[in-house]
């Protein structure tokens, strides 16, 4: 039979091969890494946005918790898992942006070893506090913090977290000496706190959203210019006399070799879940602002918080190791 001949044959066969292979592919589940326990702000995120793209990406999606070292323990997984786009990571601005300015053992890079498909959403920082802790404002704890030194003290979900350096600068800012506590997640910092054993704790509002509004504890300040509207009757950190600010965001990765168009095609369906008003609204409740960006965006947010965060982190003089 002549040469193209063949080739005729050939083609649509080959065409036939490949959409089989991609609807193989979209029919392996999808996994999530998550490098904080279940319940944690993180979690709840990356679970919201799971319910959301399990449909328009028409594959089965997993949620992995690997929790551990900040954030490090699943960045590690992402960097070692297979390029096929099967394998994502859920994480705040600390494991990607934070962690590689404060340590020199972390064992991945972020900007060689990932690929960033989307900013997924923003968020403030709370200082909040227990039941156990004589405080309604952030003057009074400030002053109960400065009359009891020995008690003095926050818990952050980890070393090196954002929440731990936005803790340091209520502590500077104020004047008033605060021991950092660190904790593996949120969950077990917000046990601590509503169990009395420790007073005050930073984290993201989610952290502390239906606590505060069942009055099991009291969010006191948050950062921003301005007033958030899912908690109206919490001041500023600025309004309430301490003029420290700051944001921070959860976003997803995948491995550096992930296929360009599955990257896309993820970054595509991400930025519609976060557009849909029962998604904005479920972030909302939990004091999350929704986004969702290409990954070219992604990237300059990553950038220009690098520079906006490193001179604060070098000045304040942590090192992780």
């Amino acid at each position: 039979m002549p040469i193209a001949h063949l080739a005729r044959f050939a083609r649509p066969l080959l065409a036939a091969l490949l959409a089989a292979t991609c609807a193989a592919h979209a029919q392996q589940p999808l996994k999530i890494l998550v490098g904080f326990p279940p319940g944690g702000s993180a979690d709840v995120t990356a679970r919201a946005l799971a319910d959301k793209l399990k449909d328009s990406l028409g594959q089965a999606i997993v949620v992995d918790n690997r929790p551990g070292a900040g954030g490090r323990v699943a960045a590690d997984a992402l960097k070692n898992s297979a390029g096929d786009g099967l394998t994502l990571l859920l994480a705040p601005i600390g494991t990607t942006i934070i962690l590689p300015i404060t340590s020199s053992s972390i064992t991945y890079d972020p900007w060689k070893d990932f690929a960033h498909v989307s900013q997924v959403a923003t968020f403030r920082f709370a200082l909040a506090v227990g039941p156990g802790t004589p405080a309604k404002t952030l003057g009074d704890f400030l002053a109960w913090a400065k009359a009891n030194p020995a008690k003095a003290s926050f818990g952050s979900p980890g070393a090196g977290t954002l929440p731990h350096f936005f803790g340091v600068m209520i502590s500077k800012a104020s004047g008033v000496e605060l021991t950092h506590v660190a904790y593996k997640g949120g969950a077990p910092k917000v046990n601590d706190m509503l169990g009395g054993h420790m007073p005050a704790g930073v984290d993201t509002p989610l952290e502390y959203a239906e606590l505060h509004r069942n009055g099991k504890l009291t969010i006191l300040a948050l950062s921003g210019n301005g007033r958030s509207a899912a908690f109206p009757d919490v001041p500023t950190f600025k309004e309430a006399g301490v003029d420290v600010d700051g944001t921070g965001w959860f976003g997803i990765h995948a491995p550096a070799a992930a296929p360009r168009a599955t990257i896309e095609r993820q970054s595509a369906a991400i930025a519609a879940a976060m557009r849909a008003p029962d998604m904005r609204e479920r972030l909302f409740r939990l004091g999350l602002e929704a986004t969702g960006t290409t990954p070219e965006e992604f990237v300059r947010i990553m950038r220009e918080d690098r520079a906006r965060w490193e001179p604060v982190i070098k000045a304040i003089g942590f090192r992780l190791d």
